[in-house]
């Protein structure tokens, strides 16, 4: 067993985290005992984070003490597990679901450096009081116009600092070529964001990408 970044483990073709509540599954993964403490098994197919990661992803911009803006968290599968491996920072997870909240309220009571939010990702304002002092975005939303959004939210973070987009091209046009239109969305963000990394997501999402992004000076 392998520590391959802060709190994530690699064993062959298993994935894990280091639980930040022991005892706590999050969507019934499995929890290994380990003489570095509770470990939570990472699903690649539940998670495009654990997916670039076992696809040999290089760039891993969350660190123990990142301060996390999450758009799209949704229940707060990925995001329970960025919670884990920035265990003295912590992650805003946003999403514009109130669906989503439902489980993503408890998820965040249970764990001390998870804040949910709701809001549209496309505005900004309706969640920047919550947004001071961070300096990474992580970014799953299922939007057609997902390298504006990220554009539209670069304003939070300072030039250096980090983005993690995924590219979910079938949410932008069912009908246009998926590598036609992750090139687009990547040009796009070129406008704010050098493209330091960007992984395809098969076989574990179809259709789909993860870019690693860092912040241009203005």
């Amino acid at each position: 067993m392998n520590e391959i970044f802060h709190n994530v483990f690699r064993e062959g073709n298993k994935l894990y985290t280091k639980n930040l509540v022991p005892g706590q599954r999050v969507y019934g993964e499995k929890l290994l005992e380990t003489g570095r403490g509770e470990l939570r098994e990472w699903n690649p197919n539940r998670s495009k984070l654990a997916a670039v990661i076992l696809k040999g992803l290089k760039t891993f911009p969350l660190k123990q003490d990142s301060k996390v803006l999450y758009l799209g968290a949704a229940q707060g599968t990925t995001a329970s597990h960025v919670s884990d491996v920035v265990d003295k920072g912590y992650v805003i997870c946003v999403d514009v679901s109130s669906k989503a909240m439902e489980e993503l309220i408890p998820l965040c009571e249970s764990r001390q450096n998870m804040l949910p939010v709701l809001g549209d990702a496309n505005r900004p304002g309706e969640y920047a009081k919550y947004t001071l002092g961070i300096n990474m975005i992580y970014q799953d939303v299922a939007q057609p116009n997902q390298a504006k959004i990220l554009l539209k939210n670069a304003s939070l973070l300072d030039p250096g600092e980090y983005a993690i987009l995924c590219i979910k091209s079938r949410s932008i046009d069912v009908a246009e070529d998926p590598k036609k239109i992750i090139k687009k969305e990547l040009e796009s963000v070129s406008d704010g964001f050098f493209v330091r990394e960007v992984i395809d997501l098969e076989p574990y999402h179809m259709d789909h990408a993860l870019a690693v992004c860092e912040k241009k000076l203005s």
